[in-house]
Order: structure tokens, then C-alpha cells, then sequence
């Protein structure tokens, strides 16, 4: 069967000014999704044009650029997008501006904070705004990325609430993996893609723009033919609201899946 959760790049888009904004409601399905209140836009914006986002008080906001060329203005900093780049805001502290050098596209991620959110930010957590171009970024080796594969870590858990972000390139190669049954997962295809999803049987062809999402605890493989390129960005956002458990562990050195075993058999008791 065709996987169905999946935002096409060639969807159509309004624009005015030169910007377009078109929500992606992929949890369309799944009252659990709906709960937490996130949403994703996809935002694109003509060269020579400028937005100034809308500002969210209680939401962390995550900006995912798709490489073309442009800038964002922020107070004093100027940050210059000139590859495959990530923005988040510090809330409504500092309004911000977006422009366009050339034509380019970037997916905004809003995701409201829940309590557990907000006391760890004030505990601990990553500085704000932060901007990171990806070859900038910590590349990592996992167990499910195929010979070939590379991947690197933009946004590890507890830097800033639930979210988690990555990206994963390869020709001929990708990921493979169990689902995480403490994560959900949207993917953002990257210019060059050219490869399978596959969600526990269900596929759908995937290149550049298009925007999927997978249920937490799902199976699945991103995989390219021999030749053929691998290139995304993967959100994931931990499905418990309160995350003190995985955060214990993560001082305590223990992986996720034994964080989540120990946080269900303590549910089982309650």
C-alpha cells in the first residue's frame, strides 16, 4: 500500500508578498499527536522577499532551512544560510526577520511547552536563539544507518524539552530501524532526494520538499537504490509528558529503551 502520511512538495501554495505558508496536519489520524499541539508549516519565500514570523511565547519553534540561499536578522546577529540550516528562536523575546537571496523553502516546527518543559528549561537548557548549520554540527554513528551512511546529532534530548533533531545523508544506503516506541518521528527531504519510505510495508517515494510523519513504535527504513541519495532531516518528539525518567537516565548513562522500560514498569505499579 502507499503510506499516506506524507506532505508532497508540489502541493499547492498562496503566496503573497513573495511568502507562502501552508500548515502540514499529518496527525490528521491520531488523537495522541493532537494532544501535545504541535504544528508544522511549510513556509517558502521568493528571492528578494523578507517575513517576520509570527513570535510564540510558550512554544519552542524550530526553523529547518532547505539550503538555498538567504539570511535571518535577529537583534544585533546577522545569520547567514548558505547550506542546510536550523533556527530556534528565543520565544517572543527578540522579533526576527527572514530573507531570501534566492528562492527557498524551510519548514517550521511549533511545539507548545508542556510543564515538565518548562521547568527543566529553567533547570537547564540550550542557548537561545540558536542558529547551526549542519556540516557544523556532531556527526555520529548508529546501529540502524546502513555502511555509507552519515548522521549528525542538531538537537539532542533535553536541550530543549521533548525535541530532537537530526539529519541522515547517503548514495546508495540510509537507515533501517526498529521503531522507537518512545518517539515520534517527521522527516523533511532534502535537494538531492531520491529514496523509499517504508513504514512497516507501506511505501511512498520520497524527493526533495516532501514531509512525512511516523507514529511512534513504527518500523521503518528511509533507503536509497545504488546511486541514488538518501538526504533528510528527522524531528522526533518524546511521546511521555513528563520526561524525568529519560532524564535520569541520561545522567546516568543508561540508553533510551532501558529509560523506557524502567518508566513503564513504574507505570504498571501507579
Amino acid at each position: 500500500m502507499d503510506y499516506q502520511y506524507v506532505c508532497r512538495a508540489d502541493e499547492v501554495k498562496g503566496f503573497e508578498n513573495g511568502y507562502a505558508q501552508t500548515e502540514m496536519p499529518l496527525d490528521r489520524d491520531f488523537a495522541e499527536i493532537q494532544h501535545y499541539g504541535i504544528k508544522f508549516y511549510r513556509c517558502n519565500l521568493k528571492a528578494g522577499a523578507k517575513v517576520m514570523p509570527k513570535l510564540y511565547p510558550d512554544s519552542i519553534v524550530m526553523l529547518v532551512f532547505n539550503g538555498r540561499r538567504g539570511y535571518i536578522r535577529c537583534g544585533e546577529e546577522t545569520f547567514h544560510v548558505e547550506e542546510l540550516s536550523f533556527f530556534v528562536p528565543e520565544f517572543d523575546h527578540i522579533a526576527y526577520t527572514i530573507g531570501a537571496i534566492e528562492d527557498l523553502e524551510y519548514v517550521m516546527g511549533v511545539f507548545p511547552m508542556n510543564e515538565w518543559d518548562r521547568n527543566q528549561f529553567k533547570h537547564w537548557h540550550k542557548h537561545l536563539p540558536f542558529f547551526k548549520p549542519y556540516t557544523q554540527a556532531v556527526e555520529y554513528g548508529q546501529e540502524c544507518k546502513l555502511p555509507g551512511t552519515h548522521s549528525w546529532t542538531i538537537l539532542q534530548g533535553m536541550m530543549l524539552g521533548h525535541v530532537t533533531a537530526g539529519v541522515v545523508r547517503a548514495v546508495g544506503a540510509g537507515t533501517d530501524e526498529k521503531g522507537h516506541p518512545e518517539v515520534h518521528q517527521w522527516n523533511y527531504c532534502l535537494p538531492g532526494s531520491d529514496f523509499t519510505l517504508d513504514v512497516e510495508g507501506d511505501t511512498a517515494e520520497q524527493k526533495e520538499g516532501d514531509f512525512s510523519f511516523i507514529f511512534a513504535g513504527k518500523d521503518h527504513k528511509l533507503l536509497a537504490k545504488p546511486g541514488k541519495e538518501v538526504f533528510y532531516v528527522w524531528i522526533e518528539y518524546y511521546s511521555e509528558d513528563d520526561l524525568t525518567i529519560y532524564n535520569k537516565a541520561s545522567v546516568t548513562n543508561r540508553s533510551p529503551k532501558e529509560a523506557y522500560a524502567e518508566y513503564q514498569a513504574a507505570k504498571a505499579k501507579a
